[in-house]
């Protein structure tokens, strides 16, 4: 019987990267898709490059779609700095507007394409930064929508919406891809990283990394432009 085919979303972060090892973990033939959206901390997408061919994935595509040039978030537009002060409540500047909801739409054309009915998102709704398109309402709302907007949704064929480190916090999501190989000095989740995917250490997805590594008891292969304290 012919593996199962799975879309799965890939930044390049340490999130997407662990979300991808599960998948294959769970026997999916894995198909990646990441999107190149304007966003400034654009080694990422090298970075994804780096992940899905380290860790398995049968495909890799990128998608170019610019939501960037409306602006509007300090990962789109270069007149909107960063936050470094740390992680603070409420939703951050760094929330791209629908970005979550323009990926999985991606995605889900182009499962309905491959034949795939599962599609794997690494969102979080616990050790992040208080985007309302990572919490579980938005991803059963988007289930839903997908079963209901798509062909095979209307002739039986379910489509599954996967996002399974939504309740897991960083340090827990860490240890499971160690445990499944994952390689996260490959990997980039600063959000103001340079060219070389080298990390600023102070922006809130720095924060959450390094504090999920000292939280798991593992050493931090993230490397930093300069020397952390």
């Amino acid at each position: 019987m012919a593996a199962k085919r799975a879309v799965v979303l890939l930044s390049g972060g340490l999130d997407s990267a662990t979300c991808l090892a599960i998948a294959r973990e769970a026997g999916f033939t894995c198909h990646c898709l990441s999107v190149d959206y304007g966003q400034r901390h654009a080694s990422e997408l090298a970075a994804a490059v780096r992940v899905a061919a380290l860790h398995g994935a049968t495909e890799h595509r990128v998608v170019h779609l610019d939501i960037g040039q409306f602006g509007g978030s300090a990962l789109t537009d270069a007149a909107i700095a960063v936050p470094t002060g740390g992680v603070a409540p409420g939703i951050p500047v760094t929330y791209v507007p629908a970005r979550n909801t323009i990926m999985l739409s991606l995605a889900l054309g182009w499962a309905e394409i491959l034949g795939a009915r599962d599609i794997f998102v690494g969102v979080n709704a616990v050790d992040y930064s208080g985007y309302p398109d990572c919490r579980p309402a938005f991803i059963a709302a988007f289930e839903t929508l997908a079963n209901l907007a798509t062909k095979a949704g209307v002739e039986g064929h379910r489509l599954n919406l996967h996002a399974p480190l939504i309740d897991l916090s960083k340090a827990e999501i860490i240890r499971r891809g160690m445990a499944l190989g994952v390689d996260y000095a490959a990997t980039v989740s600063c959000y103001q990283a340079d060219a070389d995917g080298r990390a600023c250490g102070l922006c809130d997805a720095c924060r959450l990394r390094r504090e999920g590594f000292a939280t798991a008891g593992l050493d931090d292969p993230t490397r930093y432009r300069q020397a952390q304290r």
